[in-house]
This record gives C-alpha cells, sequence and structure tokens, in this order.
C-alpha cells in the first residue's frame, strides 16, 4: 500500500471524527457541511489513487451490441474454410478481387434498395459528408466502376456489411455479417455472363456442402410485364414489386392484403397478378407465357421470354439445369435490377419424397414452407453504374453488370449445425514436439524452429519441465496428428520418435524411431507435402 494512500485513509479517519465532534456540539449547519464537502473530496481522491470505480457507476455489463457476435477458434477455423472454398471457386472462372470503404457517402446509397432503405445505418456528422454503412457490396462495385471508368472485370469482394434489421442470430440472420459477391461487368452475348453466375452459385453452394438447395430464377421485364397487363400504375410498381418478393415468406392471401390495403391495389388488379406470380416450372413454363397474348403484347414480355430462353439454352452447358426452378413470384425488391433475378434456397430432404399429387393438393401459398432459407441472391443491373455516371455531369456511360451475393453467416449456420465441436480443429498445428522426461525445453525449440524452417506448422509446450500427460493432451485437444518426441537417450543417439496421435494404435508403441536427419522428409512424407 503507498504512503499516499495510507495517509489519505488517516485523514477520512480523523475527518469522520471532527465531523461527529460537530454534530454531537450542535455546530452551525454551515460548519458541517463545510466538513462533510472535505470528507467527500478525501474520499474521492482516495478512490482515484486507489483505481476503485464511482460509487454511482453503473456495472458494466459485457455483451456484443444486438445483432453481432463473437466467434471462438474453432468456429472461426470453420468459417476460415467456408471463405477459402468459396474463393477458390472465384478465382477458377477468372475473377479478380478488390476492395471498398466499409461506409460510403449517404447519398451514394439512398434510392437504391427500395423499402430496405430504411434498413441503412446513417453515422454522425464527423466531417462536412453525410456518411452511411454500405448495406451490400453491389452498390460500392457499381460506384468504383463509375469512378475509375471501369469498362469490363470479372470481380469478387468478400466484406462485412451493415443492417439496421431485426437480428435472428440462430438462421444467420445478423446486423454485421459477411458477404460474398461475385460479379461481372462488361457488354457480353445476352445471359453468357448470366448464366456463368448460376453456374459459380451451383459450384459455391456444392462445395460447401449445405445440402440440398435449388435455385429460383425469374427475369424483372417478364414481372414488370405482368405488372403492366394486370393494369399496375407505373408509380406502383416498385411498391407492388417489394410485396410479391415476400411470397417466400408469407402466403398469397397475406400479399393480396399488403397489395389492396396498404399499398391501394384495386381487388381485381392484385388477383390478376395472382395469376401469374404463382406459377413455378422450368423451360416449359416460357411456352405457357408464350400462349398469354394478354401478356405477350408486352415488348418487356416478349424481350423477357428471348432471354430466358437463351438462358436455359446457357444453363444445360453448363450442367445446372436441374438445379433451376423458374419461379414467377420471385420478385427481388432492390430497385437496381433489370433483367435476370435470382435467389438459392435450401429445400427440406422431405420434399424431394413428397408426390405430384400432394404437390398439386396443396394450397400454392404454402409453396414457401419447403424454403428453410435463402443463401445467395443476385440478378442483372445493367442501370446501376450508368446512374453514377449520370451524377458526375458525364454523358450517361452504362457498364451492364450482373452478379451473385452469398450469404455466407446463413452458409455458416447451416454447415456448424452439422457438426460436432469436437470435430473441429480451430489451429493448422500438423506437428507437437514432446519431452518424454527432464523438460528439454531448449531442444524443443530447436527442433520446432527446423520445423518450421521446413515449412511444417509445429508447436511445443512452453514450459521447462512439461509434464508428459499435459503434451499428450494438447495434442487430443487441439487435433494435432502427429508428435515428434525426444528423451535424452534420443538425443544422444541422434534419433526421435514419430507417434501418430490420430488413431489409438498400441503397436506404435513410444514411436517410430526415425534419424534426426530423415525427421522433417519422414514427417513431410507423413503429412502428403
Amino acid at each position: 500500500m503507498s504512503g499516499t494512500v495510507e495517509q489519505l485513509q488517516a485523514q477520512i479517519k480523523v475527518q469522520g471524527d471532527a465531523i461527529r465532534q460537530l454534530k454531537a456540539a450542535q455546530a452551525p449547519a454551515d460548519d458541517v457541511q463545510a466538513a462533510l464537502t472535505l470528507m467527500q473530496d478525501l474520499k474521492e481522491r482516495l478512490r482515484i489513487e486507489t483505481g476503485a470505480p464511482p460509487a454511482d457507476a453503473k456495472k458494466l455489463v459485457l455483451k456484443t451490441p444486438k445483432g453481432t457476435r463473437d466467434y471462438t477458434a474453432k468456429e472461426m477455423s470453420v468459417r476460415s474454410d467456408i471463405f477459402q472454398a468459396i474463393t477458390s471457386v472465384f478465382e477458377r472462372h477468372g475473377a479478380v478481387t478488390i476492395d471498398t470503404p466499409v461506409f460510403e457517402l449517404k447519398e451514394i446509397l439512398m434510392g437504391k434498395y427500395g423499402e430496405d432503405s430504411k434498413l441503412i445505418y446513417d453515422l454522425a456528422d464527423q466531417g462536412g459528408e453525410s456518411c452511411s454503412l454500405r448495406y451490400d457490396l453491389t452498390v460500392p462495385f457499381a460506384r468504383y466502376v463509375a469512378m475509375n471508368g471501369v469498362t469490363s472485370i470479372k470481380r469478387y469482394h468478400i466484406a462485412k456489411v451493415y443492417r439496421r434489421d431485426q437480428p435472428a442470430m440462430t438462421k444467420g440472420r445478423m446486423r454485421e455479417f459477411f458477404q460474398c459477391d461475385y460479379d461481372i461487368a462488361g457488354a457480353y452475348d445476352v445471359m453468357v455472363a448470366d448464366a456463368e453466375c448460376v453456374r459459380v452459385a451451383v459450384e459455391v453452394l456444392s462445395k460447401v456442402d449445405v445440402g440440398a438447395f435449388v435455385i429460383k430464377i425469374n427475369h424483372r421485364m417478364l414481372l414488370d410485364a405482368v405488372f403492366e397487363t394486370a393494369g399496375v400504375e407505373e408509380e406502383k410498381v416498385r411498391a407492388i414489386s417489394s410485396a410479391v418478393d415476400k411470397l417466400d415468406k408469407l402466403p398469397w392471401a397475406d400479399v393480396r392484403r399488403e397489395m389492396t390495403e396498404e399499398k391501394g391495389l384495386d381487388g381485381a388488379v392484385a388477383d390478376r397478378i395472382g395469376e401469374f406470380v404463382q406459377l413455378r416450372g422450368g423451360a416449359e413454363l416460357l411456352e405457357r407465357l408464350q400462349s398469354m397474348p394478354d401478356l405477350m403484347r408486352s415488348e418487356k414480355a416478349q424481350q423477357g421470354v428471348r432471354e430466358m430462353q437463351a438462358f436455359f439454352k446457357y444453363a444445360e452447358i453448363y450442367g445446372v439445369l436441374d438445379r433451376i426452378s423458374f419461379d414467377m413470384s420471385l420478385a427481388r425488391g432492390l430497385d437496381y435490377y433489370t433483367g435476370i433475378i435470382y435467389e438459392a434456397v435450401l429445400v427440406e430432404e422431405e420434399e424431394k419424397s413428397r408426390t405430384k399429387s400432394q404437390t398439386k393438393s396443396r394450397n400454392p401459398s404454402d409453396e414457401s414452407q419447403a424454403r428453410v432459407g435463402s443463401i445467395a441472391a443476385g440478378g442483372r443491373y445493367d442501370k446501376l453504374v450508368g446512374m453514377f455516371a449520370e451524377s458526375r455531369g458525364k454523358k450517361a456511360a452504362d457498364v451492364p453488370c450482373v452478379g451473385i451475393s452469398f450469404g455466407v453467416e446463413r452458409i455458416y449456420s447451416v454447415v456448424m449445425s452439422r457438426m460436432r465441436e469436437q470435430q473441429i480443429k480451430a489451429n493448422r498445428t500438423q506437428v507437437y514436439v514432446i519431452a518424454a522426461h527432464n523438460g528439454l525445453l531448449e531442444e524443443r525449440m530447436r527442433i520446432t524452429t527446423e520445423l518450421w524452417d521446413a515449412g511444417i506448422a509445429a508447436e511445443f509446450m512452453y514450459k521447462a519441465k512439461a509434464k508428459l500427460q499435459a503434451q499428450f493432451k494438447v495434442c487430443d485437444d487441439e487435433r494435432i496428428p502427429l508428435a515428434v518426441i525426444i528423451g535424452q537417450s534420443e538425443i544422444d543417439d541422434g534419433i526421435v520418435l514419430i507417434k501418430n496421435m490420430a488413431v489409438r494404435d498400441e503397436s506404435q508403441g513410444n514411436g517410430v524411431r526415425v534419424k534426426r536427419v530423415d525427421m522433417v522428409a519422414e514427417l513431410k512424407q507423413r503429412l502428403g507435402q
């Protein structure tokens, strides 16, 4: 205890006695108050000296903000594997990566997300610029292309985005989360790049092994033609589109009610929309749409059908036709989509075994019950770059774009739900250097250094007198496959013992004897390097 603290404690004791004496003598109130003020000052000085919290300080609650979370070492190991799997697919298709700021000028983001614009996080003005946290990676990418005069690029971007949504942590819906985007910018033949994006989606979701999934597709021109044919007023198109986009979560009756009661749409118009948006199928659905004369009078419908015919042809070439469902209810409420749109969803395994008669007997509005969750989505957005170019006072310079974004948090939730914690290896350590007795710290350090120099991930226990069982336990807990074991006799003989820690094989004994000079070669052979 410091002298200052002792002095203050003594002064407080003396001051306490003085206050009691003043009160006993019924001293004037001002004198008592002055003594109390001095006592408070002494106690505050003592608090500061000892580092104690203020008396009125609230207890600190250790928690992450709503909609965010921490990840353990094992969880991060799983996430790292997912990111590597996704990145490998992107790079196999020739994509390069870029980075953009985590926040953008507010005006860049506003008006791009329809009704979801209310979910954008605005930042306090820190220097004359109104900024917001990015809502997705697509709008920043379009800004990047317009600002840098890019005319063609195939890029991927893996980064965090932010949405002021109501979180559902167990389902992977959070306020801070990663997106993995793959986009192709440039003027190319119709649907060639679009079909490749779907191929990329199939490769990614198959590689991370999320289970059964289907990629729902639609075309914004077809959807706009439906609204036009049904009699939706132009100013209501985006609002009605946003309502239709909820058909994956709500039954048709609820969506119809939103259209009529909240959006002010005539009931007969809503019913005509319902005839179209509950249609699902494959390429044969295009023939059905072509047989509808009222719809096909629309130039948008004609162009949408032509482009979708090309898409199905290319999808067959890419070998992904069996993963696709043409779903007229898919709307994607974001304002910037102009052509094909798609969304990958997980499907319950039991859905595969349902018969056609059971499917027909179900209310079409219940189709979403097979939907477990959206794990990827995207589409074509040909006007977004030009919108930014115009804002710079330049002549409109549209750069057509198409892309897809993967919801990593949702994928991670699915993958983790299938894994046992004991099966997860948090680190990349392949070899653990163990001393059988006498510690041998310096020799363990020398061997570990030699392994590092050879490119082998290795560790040892940071104790001079490490216990043998404690070292074995590290191998078990961290799932380290191989151990290099040494004792004084092994050092004298110029050998090491190599033991496979992944199996309980008594025939190994204490390990296989290997010459020290051959240690690295033997380990690399066992590790497949």
